[in-house]
């Protein structure tokens, strides 16, 4: 497997710190208002990279933290007259289920920034006492860039450049700097704003020390990949590699990625997805148009490092994309049910032109796997499943053999599934639940449970369910 690491600009083989197992970082959201598409992005590709590495049978340790402590944040808890943390709080909830509807698993662990004060204070103590950092007069304490001498090793930007351009910048309150591309490790507190007692000052961390902690205490010293948009190599990564390695004398991350920006085509237009230029969408503004499943499935249609093109007209063909998907999963499901009497009489397994079918389908399983292997190419990887597609289409029907039917069924879901593309509608999904509900009912009936079956019954009433007990069966309509 090869991944393109930022660190040495080029794919490299994947070689774990401990055999079998992932630790990966990927930096999560700064939550002050619901996440938008840009966010969306790493959400997604990260979490393909997780599941990628678990079909494979790697143990991934997966921590993506939340920045709830941030001026973004006090300034809108400031405007709405309430504490920091209500905003944090609601706005951690909504992100949630933001991943859900983009079936982004949830972390091994969602660590807090201002749940680990604590060790943010201790690392930037051993900074200090190493000669990595220093306190200014008014408690600020700034990390001394100069003093580590791998600086801008990520960035490949030289430390003499980065300080001819610092200088140019002029930046009120930091007098007490040495050195103009010093950065802050922690800062005193502003009148309003949320703060925690340090021997320096009362007051709050910098954002850089709040990841190097996060991932030192859940991940440990070193780990496998650090991941993010390429918008966080520079200054953010760079300074948590500088922070990191000071304390603790030893590499920081062995693989660094990065996913590249999103761009809006608006009539041809395309620009780069801006706050300041209004043209950004919420993830939660999307899923009002379609369902999320159709924004994975477009994000996941480019190679993670290319620049992406948000538009209608790209979504929609996404959309039509997911559908030829679905649709053949539906046709694989319903061929299986045509097919079930043949399996329950147990009679033979697969034709001699299913077997080569077979062989075809697992060419293009392998081809698949190619293109994941080959850094995570999950265009190449769909295409992929679009071949199959073609192949169940072609050769699966209801007098297919119950085995064939299984096996490309049990096929495309496990390609999709790495994916954290979903092959069931959620109509479908219900209309599966329904059944399991009926057939529950049916079994209560059979014990004599009549009390569990009215029950059972009147949830179905619930949700706009009638049932009819007909000589046929039960049946079953929406209300």
């Amino acid at each position: 497997m090869k991944i393109f690491n930022t660190l040495s600009r080029r794919k490299e083989e994947f070689v774990p710190l401990e055999p079998g197992k992932v630790k990966m970082y990927v930096c999560g959201p700064t939550v002050y208002n619901y996440i938008h598409i840009g966010n969306a992005r790493p959400m997604i590709v990260f979490d393909t990279v997780r599941r990628y590495f678990e079909y494979k049978g790697y143990e991934v340790n997966y921590v993506s933290n939340f920045t709830d402590v941030d001026d973004k944040i006090i300034k809108k808890a400031i405007e709405e007259g309430v504490e920091s943390e209500v905003i944090s709080r609601r706005y951690i909830e909504e992100c949630k289920k933001d991943m859900e509807g983009m079936n982004v698993k949830p972390a091994t662990t969602h660590p807090q920034a201002t749940q680990e004060i604590a060790s943010m204070l201790k690392m930037i103590q051993t900074l200090i006492d190493k000669g990595y950092a220093y306190a200014a007069f008014d408690g600020t304490v700034y990390f001394r860039t100069d003093s580590f001498r791998d600086y801008g090793k990520l960035s490949h930007k030289n430390l003499d450049e980065l300080q001819s351009g610092f200088r140019e910048i002029k930046v009120t309150g930091e007098e007490g700097k040495e050195s103009p591309s010093d950065f802050v490790l922690w800062k005193p507190k502003k009148e309003g704003e949320p703060y925690w007692d340090s021997k320096w000052c009362q007051g709050r961390p910098g954002w850089h020390i709040e990841c190097s902690v996060m991932a030192k205490k859940y991940l440990g010293e070193q780990i496998d990949i650090h991941a993010g948009g390429e918008d966080l190599i520079f200054p953010h990564h760079e300074n948590e590699i500088a922070q990191s390695e000071a304390a603790n004398g030893k590499p920081f991350a062995t693989y660094w990625m990065h996913n590249a920006f999103l761009n809006i085509d608006t009539n041809g237009h395309v620009q780069k997805m801006s706050k300041s230029l209004g043209n950004f969408f919420t993830v939660r503004e999307i899923s009002e148009r379609y369902d999320l499943q159709v924004l994975r499935f477009f994000m996941l249609s480019a190679h993670y490092r290319s620049p992406l093109n948000f538009s209608a007209e790209l979504m929609e063909a996404s959309k039509s994309g997911l559908e030829r998907i679905l649709t053949a999963a539906e046709r694989l499901r319903d061929a299986g049910k045509a097919a079930e009497r043949e399996k329950a009489a147990g009679t033979q397994g697969m034709s001699a032109s299913e077997q080569e079918n077979r062989t075809l389908a697992e060419e293009l399983a392998f081809k698949y796997e190619a293109a994941m292997e080959d850094d995570f190419n999950t265009a190449d990887a769909i295409a992929a499943v679009f071949e199959l597609v073609k192949l169940s289409n072609s050769t699966v029907s209801p007098d297919s053999s119950a085995a064939y039917i299984d096996f490309m069924k049990e096929l495309l879901e496990k390609l999709c599934g790495v994916l954290g593309i979903l092959t069931v509608r959620k109509a479908e999904a219900l209309d599966e639940e329904i059944e399991a509900m009926i057939e529950a009912r049916q079994q209560a009936r059979k014990a004599k449970n009549f009390a569990l079956a009215d029950e059972i019954r009147g949830k179905l009433l619930d949700m706009g369910i009638v049932l009819e007990d007909t000589r046929e069966g039960v049946k079953w309509k929406r209300v």
